[in-house]
């Protein structure tokens, strides 16, 4: 499952991790995250990540 980064704060969501802290269970792919979604570190919503190029 491919990575993805916020392009405001750089925070990568990691698929593997997940985000439980936010009811986001590890093995959870980017594209299955919910729209209501945002980024734990700044607030910004799922539309501002793109890929991360490791």
């Amino acid at each position: 499952m491919k990575k993805y980064q916020c392009t405001v704060c750089n925070y990568i969501y990691d698929p593997a991790k997940g985000d439980p802290a936010n009811g986001v269970m590890p093995g959870t792919a980017f594209e299955d995250l919910p729209d209501s979604w945002v980024c734990p570190e700044c607030g910004v919503p799922k539309s501002d990540f793109a890929p991360y190029e490791e």
